[in-house]
């Protein structure tokens, strides 16, 4: 477990350039340009997701792995008996829930309608990923949940009286079931909840494996080499939940949040069979439009050759069974 008060900082394993406060407030002040609105073809500008195929009614086969797009960076899985939920969020954004922290889109599912909850990955602890009253309602409506966090995170969750909680370092594995498997993954990103705690918890992506399924969840990230290095260990994916949002201003964007080129990469280095989009269209956190990324996806895919079928961008509520 980790300890509640940290002297040293977190980094990531590449270097890049600064993603500080300092940028946030330039841009926040219209101090520094923004991004231009990227060219699209009127067919494009138009498109909106593919309704996915399936619903969480039932169970489904335990060889496979169906995923549910609740919303942002929000997957329900459910694969070999067991539930999962990535970063959960049902409502809008704490702990200022107005202008862009409302939420735009409502989520796909809502708790009242989750089935039994087993286990909850946390990605890292931006209001966005990491969601007290979603937490809250989840310890209480799921008492035997379990949340696996990355490095520093367990004392925010028994400061609550969660205690049913586990901490990874990166590279660390443990396992959810005799059948399911986990492994905490880098991503690079940064974490803070407040002015003073800059990167004093770390911040991962999460791979869930068993003997006849494997799924990526990239958490929040920009792009590095470290894509290219987990497709390598892990030999691909059976699905990838990967990120396309949030990168507008690219200036102040690049070093911790993908564009959807950069998806698209993502889904090409750690070898994914089939990717979900996801963190867009919930919260305009940026400057991008809401719609913008799913029609930049479908441009970038078709400029790297990949079938579109194998990276969606879905509707909330949509399900996907590998």
């Amino acid at each position: 477990m980790g300890k509640t008060a940290r002297r040293t900082r977190f980094r990531n394993l590449h270097p890049h350039a600064p993603h500080d406060f300092r940028g946030v407030v330039r841009w926040k002040l219209g101090l520094a340009g923004r991004d231009p609105s990227p060219p699209l073809t009127a067919a494009l500008a138009a498109t909106f997701p593919v309704a996915g195929p399936g619903a969480v009614a039932g169970s489904p086969d335990p060889s496979q792995v169906r995923a549910t797009w609740v919303g942002h960076s929000t997957f329900l899985l459910q694969h070999a008996g067991l539930s999962l939920l990535t970063d959960p969020i049902f409502g809008h954004c704490q702990p200022l829930p107005v202008g862009r922290m409302r939420r735009a889109s409502e989520p796909g599912l809502r708790l009242a309608e989750l089935p039994a909850i087993h286990h909850v990955l946390i990605s890292h602890c931006h209001y966005d990923h990491l969601d007290a009253p979603a937490i809250r309602a989840l310890a209480r409506r799921h008492p035997g949940v379990h949340f696996w966090l990355p490095e520093g995170l367990s004392g925010w969750f028994r400061r609550r009286g969660i205690g049913n909680c586990t901490e990874f370092s990166w590279g660390q594995s443990g396992q959810l079931s005799p059948e399911i498997r986990i492994h905490c993954v880098p991503a690079q990103h940064g974490s803070a909840r407040t002015l003073f705690d800059r990167n004093r918890t770390h911040w991962c992506g999460w791979v869930v494996e068993s003997a006849s399924r494997s799924v990526y969840f990239a958490g929040d990230t920009g792009y590095s080499p470290i894509f290219r290095e987990i497709g390598s260990q892990f030999g691909g994916f059976d699905l990838a939940l990967i990120p396309i949002g949030c990168y507008s201003p690219r200036w102040l964007m690049r070093p911790v949040h993908l564009d959807p080129a950069e998806a698209v990469q993502v889904h090409l280095d750690v070898h994914s069979r089939q990717s979900i989009a996801c963190h867009w269209g919930t919260f305009r956190l940026a400057d991008e439009p809401l719609d913008e990324p799913p029609a930049l996806l479908a441009q970038e895919l078709g400029r790297a050759g990949v079938e579109p079928g194998r990276f969606r961008a879905v509707l909330p509520g949509d399900s996907i069974t590998v």
